[in-house]
């Protein structure tokens, strides 16, 4: 019986955006994680996670994704895009990490979409999703979120908080079997998908949205 969690195959991207999608710098048998989100503020744990992630899977680089937008989140007074990129790539400042909103130009804001896109056109490179455990209480909802398994390996990072309940998510159940050791996890981005781990160490409180929230009261206060 053929598995619901077979291989996926990518198929190819559409440009609506901006123009020529201009990516970080890669070569073939590259090891590099994806980190997405509006980064509407960038804040130390994201630097800490990717920090974390490099280390624990053996990455070579990490690309921030920084997006325009989130289709699961409420995007009023979202900070505009340029300023973010400005913003992530102050704050990530390492040689590891690279800072991209390339996805603007590729005209979508899905992850689905951004995935498979950069998998058709970098076949030799080895992708890692990398997301936080908040993330994974609510990838379910995420557009094609069982095709993006089929995709890439994916890395979740220890959260305060959600990382109690996150992997008895319907996410973390249906993906349970697919689940590897945390002593295992060099072996991650060479793994054929689905495949993911969880991995500990970090536990920082620090939200975008909260930050957000507090930055909106700190203008109404003004």
């Amino acid at each position: 019986m053929k598995s619901k969690f077979a291989p996926a195959r990518a198929p190819a991207a559409r440009l609506s955006g901006r123009g020529q999608v201009v990516l970080p710098p890669y070569s073939p048998g590259m090891r590099i994680g994806l980190f997405g989100g509006t980064f509407d503020p960038p804040h130390a744990a994201h630097r800490a996670a990717c920090l974390l992630a490099l280390r624990r899977l053996g990455l070579d680089r990490v690309w921030w994704l920084v997006t325009p937008g989130n289709p699961l989140k409420d995007t009023h007074g979202l900070a505009p895009l340029a300023e973010r990129v400005v913003a992530a790539r102050a704050l990530a400042h390492h040689p590891r990490i690279d800072v991209t909103d390339f996805e603007a130009d590729l005209g979508t804001k899905y992850t689905y979409a951004t995935i498979s896109y950069l998998v058709r056109r970098c076949p030799d490179v080895h992708f890692v999703w990398i997301m936080g455990a908040d993330n994974l209480r609510h990838f379910h909802r995420w557009q094609r979120w069982r095709d993006i398994a089929r995709l890439v390996p994916i890395a979740v990072v220890d959260r305060l908080g959600p990382s109690l309940y996150s992997a008895a998510s319907a996410a973390g159940q249906a993906l349970a079997r697919a689940r590897i050791s945390e002593s295992a996890a060099m072996t991650l981005p060479e793994r054929r998908p689905p495949a993911w781990i969880y991995l500990h160490g970090l536990k920082s409180p620090l939200s975008s949205t909260a930050l957000r929230a507090a930055r909106a009261l700190h203008r109404v206060a003004r």
